[in-house]
């Protein structure tokens, strides 16, 4: 029998949403770093989480690129379907997405726990002074980061055009599962950018947090969207991270 007490932290805890699937490697990393951070004895102390991994929508870098049809409209059933099997609360973990998202966001019912807002905090707590950003083309081009840097008050490096491609070659990895491959490249590429302005790295692509952990390079040298992301979930829900 459930006490009193028992019942009503059952029936006030939040539900959060999640729409994944872009990709599927890094909606699994998100729901582990969630899992591993979440401050519980036992499986009753764990969020109520609802997942819906779509790896149908449409490529979000192609889209923005002009090169692939608009994610918007499976994006948008997505999480308003979430909110139908009853999420308190939404999140993405998918940078680029977020380009399209913020079409809409202020229509959203529930509140949207945001990625780039998540990361953009913790870069201006962990690297005052400003960090280089590693991302998609998609999120590049968009200027997503750049906006709410900008608001925020924050600096962020950006990678040449062929350092770009190479971080483009390191995610794609990723997803093909090819985590050595993944690693290796975005190793080159963070030690050029070391040798230019030695400052912390943001993995503004939910993918190069799996590719920067297959890469050898220092882990405390590295601020992770997914971290980010899942530390702003924890904190929604009534928990504080460990």
């Amino acid at each position: 029998m459930f006490s009193e007490f028992e019942i009503e932290k059952i029936e006030t805890a939040k539900t959060l949403g999640v729409l994944g699937g872009m990709g599927p490697a890094a909606t699994a990393e998100f729901l582990r770093i969630l899992a591993r951070d979440t401050p519980a004895q036992r499986d009753q102390d764990h969020p109520r989480i609802l997942l819906l991994s779509d790896p149908s929508i449409p490529d979000r870098t192609e889209a923005i690129l002009g090169l692939g049809d608009d994610p918007t409209p499976l994006l948008r059933l997505g999480l308003e379907r979430l909110v139908q099997w009853g999420a308190d609360v939404l999140a993405v973990p998918c940078n680029t997405a977020h380009s399209f998202i913020d079409r809409f966001r202020r229509e959203l019912t529930v509140p949207f726990i945001h990625i780039v807002e998540a990361t953009v905090a913790a870069a201006k707590e962990k690297s005052p002074e400003g960090a280089w950003i590693l991302s998609t083309w998609g999120t590049r081009r968009s200027g997503l980061y750049d906006d709410y840097a900008r608001r925020a008050g924050y600096r962020f490096l950006t990678p040449s055009d062929p350092e770009q491609e190479r971080v483009q070659e390191s995610l794609t990895y990723v997803k093909a599962g090819k985590m050595p491959e993944a690693g290796r490249v975005l190793r080159e590429v963070v030690e050029k950018l070391w040798e230019r302005e030695d400052t912390l790295v943001v993995t503004a692509c939910t993918e190069l947090p799996l590719a920067y952990a297959a890469s050898g390079l220092p882990q405390g040298r590295e601020i992770s969207s997914l971290q980010a992301l899942s530390d702003a979930c924890i904190a929604f829900l009534g928990h504080e991270s460990v």
